[in-house]
């Protein structure tokens, strides 16, 4: 096993970043891009293990099992660090607490790095403020940037910046490494990764989810009843439900761990009411957990809508001739018998109306329900 091991179907990327490694073409800033579930802050944080893995044969530096890749790999080594957020931005203040541990030289480790997951969360104030120090960066530290694509950073921040382009991997491989890793059944977890479109992280929740299975494939079949405005209002309604319990069931878990750390922390009391400067900490955990379910209905009701864009891309390649496989295979009937009552540019313009919903939801304050209802009524045919 190898740090390289989960970065499946980048071939090209893991052999730039293992030569960098060994200290060919190193240099101080590196920005990661590519889709959502192709992998940037693994191949980031794979990246970072290996620069600072405990081997003293390069060519052996990303081992996965050294104490340095262990604790990279966990998140938990004191001179590498993730900032990654669960709100709409990264604020300028947390932009110069970075850029003050940038300034420290590591304390056990070759390198001091800084994985920036969510680059393109930050406006461009924010962003200036990082500018000045991956200019001149600190000896011994190393900045690792991640965004979609590199259109998400700014210029000035880009151009100093070495380019590691991820793509997303075939779907074949991703159903791989959940039978590898998962331990998922081969047959479940090649449906989970075509259903994902190779997202990796979304192919793992189908895989082991059976509801969230049922969740998208009722979203798919949405379609195929939408006749009349009554119809269009009462999908878009449903649409938002789904993303909502999707990202509640994602969450709730998760909530419930963070308050029972931080009460066992504080030295809670079981009964009773927490003392003041313990309700002050906990107030504000659920205000960032509030901030945190926001961001992750906007996040689910994307995720949702792009399973909604697989069944018209579906529509789409039977209307041209079916020159690449189906995402939905299971409801090829369904989606002949649909694609025969209108042409491409119909289903062209239907996929546009689902990306413009897309765009106004993780962009603007619209309401995400309102945007939802003006896409479907779009959608009637």
């Amino acid at each position: 096993m190898t740090v390289w091991d989960d970065l499946q179907g980048q071939p090209a990327v893991v052999a730039q970043l293992r030569q960098a490694s060994m200290g060919e073409g190193l240099t101080h800033a590196w920005l990661f891009t590519g889709p959502p579930g192709s992998g940037r802050s693994n191949a980031a944080k794979a990246f970072a293990a290996a620069l600072n893995c405990d081997q003293d044969d390069v060519t052996l530096r990303g081992c996965g099992t050294c104490p340095a890749c262990l604790t990279i790999l966990g998140e938990t080594h004191a001179d590498v660090s993730f900032v990654r957020t669960e709100k709409v931005t990264i604020t300028i203040d947390e932009a110069r607490d970075l850029v003050a541990k940038a300034g420290n030289r590591p304390s056990s480790a070759r390198w001091r790095i800084i994985v920036v997951e969510d680059a393109d969360r930050m406006a461009e104030r924010t962003t200036n403020v990082l500018l000045k120090a991956i200019e001149e960066p600190t000896p011994r530290t190393i900045w690792m940037l991640c965004a979609p694509s590199p259109a998400d950073v700014l210029v000035t921040i880009r151009s100093r910046c070495r380019a590691v382009a991820l793509r997303l991997p075939p779907a074949a491989d991703v159903a791989a490494l959940l039978v590898k890793r998962d331990g998922v059944d081969p047959a479940l977890a090649e449906r989970a990764a075509r259903a994902a479109q190779s997202h990796v992280g979304i192919a793992r929740r189908l895989a082991r989810d059976a509801e969230a299975r049922e969740r998208r494939l009722e979203t798919v079949r949405f379609p195929l009843g939408l006749r009349g405005i009554t119809a269009a209002v009462m999908m878009a309604d449903k649409l938002v439900k789904i993303a909502t319990e999707e990202a509640t069931s994602s969450n709730e878990e998760r909530d419930a761990a963070e308050r029972a750390s931080l009460l066992a922390t504080l030295g809670a009391p079981e009964t009773g009411t927490l003392p003041p400067a313990m309700r002050s900490q906990v107030k504000q955990l659920e205000d960032d957990q509030k901030r945190r379910a926001k961001r992750s209905v906007t996040d689910s009701l994307d995720r949702t809508l792009t399973d909604l864009l697989s069944f018209y891309r579906d529509v789409l390649i039977i209307q041209l001739g079916n020159a690449v496989e189906l995402v939905n295979v299971e409801l090829r009937s369904e989606l002949e018998e649909f694609a025969q009552k209108s042409g491409p540019e119909v289903t062209l313009a239907r996929m546009d109306a689902i990306n413009n919903a897309r765009k106004r939801i993780t962009t603007t304050n619209v309401a995400p329900l309102l945007a939802v209802e003006s896409m479907a009524a779009s959608l009637i045919q």
